[in-house]
C-alpha cells in the first residue's frame, strides 16, 4: 500500500534529521504536530544533498549528486520515489505548493560546493547563502502558513534573514572543517588564515542584523511555528555569542559547540517565553 510507504518515507526523514542535528531535531519537536512531519521531511531532503557534496570524499560526489538531482525530478514528476526521502519531500512540495525556483536553487548552491572553493564577491556569497539557506527558511515558510501566500510574502523577507544568520553562525563555527578539511572559503575578502578579531567582529555584526529582522519575523509567524522556530533562533544565538566571546585564532582551532545540557535549558527558557507570551 502506497500509505504503508509514505509512513516509511516519513519515518527515514525523522530518523535522518535526529541522527544529524539534536539542535534541529529539538526545534522540530517544538512545531505543532499538524506541521511538524513536513518539517522533518524538508530537513531530511537538504541533509542527503549536502552530505553528498560534503561527506562522501571516497566516491564520485560528481555522479552522485546527479543522480539524486535525476531522482528528484522523478519524484516530482511522478509524485513518488523508492527513495524515501525525496518520496516524502515531494509531498510537502506538493502539499503546499512550493515553487521550484526555491529547490532549484538550493541544487545550485550544493552543486557549486563540488567545485568552488572560494567566494571572492560580497555578491557571489549573498547568491551561496540564498541558496543553500535562505530558500531553505522559505520552504519552512510554506509550511509554517500552511500555503497562505499573502502571509507568506509578509514574511518571506524576515524568514530569508534568518536563514542568512543561520549559515553565517554555521559558516563561523564550522571555518576549521570547511577551510582546512574541504579547502572552502566563504567569506569574501577575509584570511582565514590569519582571522583577526576586526574580521570577526564584522562578521559577528552582519550576523546580529540578520538576527534582528529575522526576531521581528518570528513574532507574526503562526502559534503552530512560533515556539519551535523561536528555539532554534535563540539556540543560534547563543551559539553566536560563544562565538563572539572566542579569540578568533580559537575558532580555527576548534569547533565551537553548545552542550546538550545547554540546549535543553535554552528549550526551556523558550517554552516559559512562549507561555508567558513573550515572544
Amino acid at each position: 500500500m502506497k500509505a504503508l510507504f509514505d509512513l516509511v518515507s516519513h519515518k527515514c526523514s525523522k530518523a535522518v534529521t535526529e541522527s544529524y542535528s539534536t539542535s534541529f531535531s529539538m526545534a522540530t519537536k517544538l512545531l505543532a504536530p499538524s506541521i511538524r512531519q513536513d518539517i522533518y521531511n524538508i530537513y531530511g531532503f537538504v541533509r542527503f544533498a549536502d552530505e553528498i557534496v560534503d561527506s562522501f570524499h571516497d566516491y564520485d560526489k560528481a555522479f552522485l549528486f546527479e543522480r539524486f538531482e535525476k531522482d528528484l525530478q522523478d519524484a516530482l514528476e511522478h509524485k513518488i520515489s523508492l527513495n524515501p526521502i525525496l518520496n516524502a519531500f515531494q509531498e510537502t512540495v506538493n502539499r503546499y505548493n512550493i515553487q521550484p525556483e526555491l529547490y532549484q536553487a538550493f541544487m545550485r548552491s550544493m552543486k557549486m560546493d563540488l567545485t568552488k572553493k572560494q567566494y571572492h564577491t560580497h555578491q557571489e556569497y549573498l547568491d551561496y547563502i540564498y541558496g543553500s539557506a535562505d530558500v531553505v527558511g522559505l520552504m519552512c515558510l510554506k509550511v509554517f502558513v500552511k500555503g497562505d501566500e499573502k502571509k507568506y510574502n509578509q514574511l518571506k523577507d524576515d524568514a530569508m534573514r534568518l536563514g542568512s544568520a543561520f549559515q553565517k553562525v554555521n559558516f563561523l563555527r564550522d571555518l576549521k572543517a570547511d577551510h582546512e578539511d574541504l579547502n572552502r572559503t566563504y567569506f569574501p575578502g577575509t584570511n582565514l588564515n590569519e582571522l583577526d578579531e576586526t574580521s570577526k567582529q564584522k562578521i559577528i555584526q552582519e550576523i546580529e542584523t540578520d538576527f534582528a529582522n529575522g526576531l521581528r519575523g518570528i513574532a507574526k509567524l503562526p502559534v503552530e511555528a512560533k515556539l519551535g522556530v523561536y528555539t532554534a533562533y535563540i539556540y543560534y544565538s547563543k551559539l553566536l555569542s560563544k562565538l563572539k566571546n572566542t579569540p578568533s585564532l580559537q575558532i580555527k582551532e576548534k569547533r565551537i559547540r553548545v552542550s546538550n545540557y545547554q540546549k535543553f535549558g535554552l528549550m526551556a527558557q523558550c517554552y516559559v517565553s512562549y507561555r508567558l507570551k513573550l515572544i
